[in-house]
Formats: structure tokens, sequence, C-alpha cells
């Protein structure tokens, strides 16, 4: 089975080929950093836009790259959701059109589920059942997996994202949009034990994530901070690593509870913030300490792409899952409530 993978979340453009005997074929990836750069944040209807313009020209090259024809394809998966709701809407009106045109069936994939199932891409994948922490820019959660299908969100953000803080205390050390990977560039230079951090929501049962209240601590530690002097820069690194040990740190408690509830011994990590160096070194040494196995994407497939999605897609289609042609993105969409295949 060969399938075309379209992902158009939020502000990357991702297409892919992938084929259940030669693996993926070819991978297009089409980045709108650059786009919105100049407003610190993503512009919804910019995006959108912008999706429409990059969408046909990419699957053109992936279908060209992968020396595929629409007649090699059997069916098209593409984010349904979540996400920006214009984003989806150019994904979905161009995935269900080509299947439309091709006569073949398309599928509405969860983001989530495509993250969540990236380290099947790799010859290391992991096997069922295991633990999986998401966190990217818009999501952190913690789920129990069984199979495909078969989730428990055992705890979640219940305000921002890990990304997002990240992405906003970088803003407030006046680092560049998309700030996430410049601070954790920053803090490569920074020096422990000068400032010490909360771990919010530790010192209590659960697995929920709060983050809010680490960026206004963090908002509040660069204010007080001397940053008009020689050592200005030296100090926005040692705020930028006090900030991501205590995200890692944060991450690695509730990880550390989750495997004791469930008893896995398996730990899948993907998101945008898996790339993470410092939350790779500190989780490889936590399963370590526990006997255990840690997983992660290929950092090209950390953040969001077509790869994934074409993978998840597959899997459903194989299952028998296939989309109307009538039906609707999915802004707001639970993972848990997927159908187990």
């Amino acid at each position: 089975m060969r399938i075309l993978g379209i992902e158009t979340s939020c502000d990357e453009t991702g297409i892919a080929v992938y084929d259940d005997e030669k693996g993926l074929l070819s991978h297009e990836l089409y980045s709108q950093v650059k786009l919105h750069a100049d407003y610190g944040g993503v512009v919804p209807e910019l995006a959108s836009r912008d999706h429409v313009r990059k969408i046909i020209p990419l699957i053109e090259k992936a279908m060209e790259d992968a020396n595929t024809q629409p007649s090699d394809i059997d069916g098209v998966a593409f984010t349904q959701g979540p996400g920006l709701v214009g984003a989806l809407l150019v994904g979905s009106s161009v995935g269900r059109s080509l299947a439309y045109a091709w006569k073949v069936p398309a599928v509405g994939v969860h983001h989530m589920e495509g993250h969540l199932l990236a380290p099947m891409l790799e010859e290391n994948a992991p096997e069922f059942p295991f633990v999986a922490l998401l966190v990217s820019g818009g999501h952190s959660m913690l789920v129990k997996v069984e199979g495909i299908g078969q989730y428990e969100v055992l705890g979640e953000s219940i305000d921002d994202a890990a990304g997002e803080a990240f992405d906003k205390t970088a803003k407030l050390l006046g680092l560049d949009y998309p700030g996430g990977p410049l601070l954790a560039k920053l803090a490569e230079r920074g020096e422990a034990g000068h400032y010490k951090f909360p771990r919010p929501m530790t010192d209590r049962p659960g697995l929920d994530f709060s983050f809010s209240g680490l960026k206004t601590f963090a908002a509040n530690t660069i204010r007080g901070a001397d940053l008009t002097g020689k050592d200005a820069e030296q100090i926005k690194a040692n705020i930028a690593y006090a900030f991501q040990e205590a995200v890692v740190d944060t991450l690695i408690i509730k990880c550390k509870r989750a495997l004791k509830q469930t008893g896995m011994k398996r730990l899948v990590i993907a998101g945008g913030v898996s790339a993470n160096t410092m939350l790779r070194s500190e989780m490889k040494a936590l399963m370590q300490e526990l006997k255990g196995e840690v997983f992660y994407p290929s950092l090209a497939y950390c953040t969001d792409n077509g790869a994934m999605i074409a993978y998840a897609g597959m899997q459903r289609l194989k299952a028998g899952e296939t989309l109307a042609l009538s039906s609707q993105a999915k802004p707001r969409w639970p993972l848990d409530t997927l159908a187990a295949i």
C-alpha cells in the first residue's frame, strides 16, 4: 500500500509518500517561520494563505521524488485536527479532492496521533504498550498507549504547553521567533546554580502540567536582572539554563510517576520539544535508572511533518477507515476519542 500524507495543522506544510513495503519514499517540508517572525507568533490567516500557495508544488515534488504516479497511490491521509481551522481546511480540501479525483479512499488523521506514532518510522521502533510524552508548542500530555487508537490520557497541561512556555520566555529574553530552539541554544552557554526556578505541580499528586506560572517566574527574574552591563549576555544564558532545567526536571518527574503508575518500561517522547538536547539526555538517564527504554523520532520528524501523517493514515486505512467527502476539519479533537484498531 502506498499513501500520500498531508500535514497543514499550523505553520508548516508537510508532504510525504509512504509505502508499507519500501518505507518512506519522499518527504517535503516548508516552514513559514520567516513569514511569521515579524509578528512574534503564528498569524492564522497568513498561515492558511501560505499553505494554499505551497501545498500543490510540494505534492508534485514529493510525488516526483518518490517516482510515483497518481495510479500508484492507494489512499490519501491528511491532518483533520486539532490545529488552526483555516490551515486544516487547506489540507483537508486538497486531500479529499485528490482522493476523489484519483478514486482512492481518504482518511483524516489526528495530529497528535501522528506525533505519537512518529517513532514507528525508525528502525528501532517501540513495541506496544508504552507511555508517551507528547510535548510541542500546542500540547503537553502523558498518554498510556496499549495500541493504535487505544489511548488513555494520564495528564495534560492545564494552561501553557511546554513548547509555548519556551517560546514566550525566549521572547522575554529578546530572542527571535520561534524562540524555543534559540533559548535551548542560549542555555548551552548558561551556568548552573545562579537561578532556581520552581518545578510546577510536582509537589502534589497527579500527572497534569502547568507552565504559565513558570513563564511568569521567568518574566519576574528577567525584570529583576541587570541586563545593561557587560555581563548581560551571560546573565541571559544563565536564566535560559535555569528555565530549561526547570521544564526538563518537571517532565522527568511526571514521566517517572507515569511509568510507576502504569508499570511500563517503555517511554516514547515525541513532538517539537522532543528535539531538546537536555531533555533527551535526562530522559536517557532516567530510563537507564529504571532499566527501561526510551524512543524518539528522528529530529526531522519531531516537528510537524507529512511522514507521520502518512504512516498514521496508512494504519487506519488498512483497518478499513475512510472519510466521507462531507467531513469537517476538527480544530478541537480529544485524542482519547479515537477509535481503536
